[in-house]
């Protein structure tokens, strides 16, 4: 069933799909079918087949074989998202830097959200890798949903992780409108280094609680544990059975690079649960 007025509280009109095939990208395809038929979303699939000059001129035949089965991979996926009555579009690339490609795409079609899982295969015929979902996270303009093969995305209890910097502002601000849209619980964390920065971090989960208050949202709970930032959102979110977890792409201690911050990206590689990146 559609619930369109769910869906523009997390820019769902328009999706960007990265796969390539593996089973660390599964989760990220069925949950952006899941998604896309809820919203009745624009959906768009894109693999990026990476090679370099050197492997194009020695290994021809390999890589007109990993073409070929990345678009058959991509029409399985077209064919999946169309018995659902969906609209798709599947769009491959060829050559390096994959995350260059994956970016470009999102500017062309002006996609709200990008849909990806948080590693790909290895070796030379990989298409993404850890470092791929980094750098897209990193230079996308909007926001991407990182989603682990197991990972379903319920938005039944949602983990807000704030800093109080410019970007979990960002983030606190999109997942109370996600909270609001869907009726979700809300758990909200801010993590003190050491016993100075207690005092901060309450008053960080307060100014938030209080913000999903003011919209409505009447299970909100707050912690503020103490700790190294990446192992306390895990704990948390694991503890409460967190579905999605929502923080910004780059925290205080974050240089202003093109580059996701350390906090976002150790969560992402050990959450067990979908993890939403806002910019």
């Amino acid at each position: 069933m559609n619930t369109p007025n769910e869906c523009p509280a997390m820019r769902l009109d328009t999706l960007l799909l990265c796969t390539d095939g593996s089973e660390f990208s599964e989760g990220a395809v069925r949950e952006a079918v899941r998604i896309a038929k809820r919203c009745n979303s624009t959906l768009y699939v894109v693999s990026v087949v990476e090679v370099n000059p050197e492997f194009e001129a020695h290994a021809p035949a390999l890589i007109e074989k990993a073409e070929k089965e990345t678009r058959e991979h991509l029409e399985g996926v077209k064919a999946r998202a169309e018995g659902e009555g969906l609209r798709c579009e599947t769009i491959v690339h060829e050559g390096e830097e994959p995350y260059r490609y994956i970016v470009e795409e999102a500017e062309r079609i002006n996609a709200g959200t990008i849909v990806m899982g948080r590693r790909g295969r290895t070796g030379i015929s990989r298409l993404m890798m850890g470092s791929v979902t980094a750098r897209v996270i990193g230079h996308a303009g909007c926001n991407v949903l990182v989603v682990p093969r197991a990972a379903v995305f319920e938005c039944r209890k949602i983990l807000i992780a704030t800093d109080g910097s410019e970007y979990s502002e960002k983030a606190v601000g999109n997942a109370i409108d996600i909270a609001a849209a869907y009726g979700s619980e809300v758990v909200i964390v801010s993590v003190a280094a050491g016993a100075p920065e207690v005092k901060d971090a309450e008053a960080l989960v307060k100014s938030a609680r209080e913000a999903a208050e003011k919209r409505g949202i009447e299970r909100v709970s707050a912690v503020t544990p103490a700790g190294a930032a990446y192992e306390k959102i895990i704990e948390v979110a694991e503890s409460e059975n967190a579905d999605l977890i929502v923080l910004g792409s780059h925290g205080r201690t974050g240089l202003r690079r093109l580059l996701m911050g350390s906090v976002a990206e150790r969560v992402i590689g050990h959450a067990s649960c979908a993890v939403l990146v806002v910019k």
